[in-house]
């Protein structure tokens, strides 16, 4: 599956995309200025995208790597 079939089946899902995961993460402080918090790691983010949005890890793991700057 292709990053973007990952991001549009994010949408599907859960009604949002990156933008909006990116606002909600800063909102949380887990993004400062469009990059990763200094000490939040990898599981934080993902734990809450599960949690949150019931997201597998697969689909949670490509938000972290969008919020890394991955854009394909």
């Amino acid at each position: 599956m292709s990053f973007q079939a990952y991001l549009d089946n994010i949408k599907i899902k859960t009604g949002k995309g990156p933008e909006d995961f990116k606002q909600l993460a800063t909102e949380k402080g887990f993004l400062t200025g469009n990059q990763i918090t200094p000490g939040v790691k990898a599981g934080t983010i993902t734990d809450w995208l599960k949690q949150d949005f019931d997201l597998g890890h697969g689909h949670a793991m490509a938000i972290y790597a969008l919020f890394k700057g991955k854009t394909a």
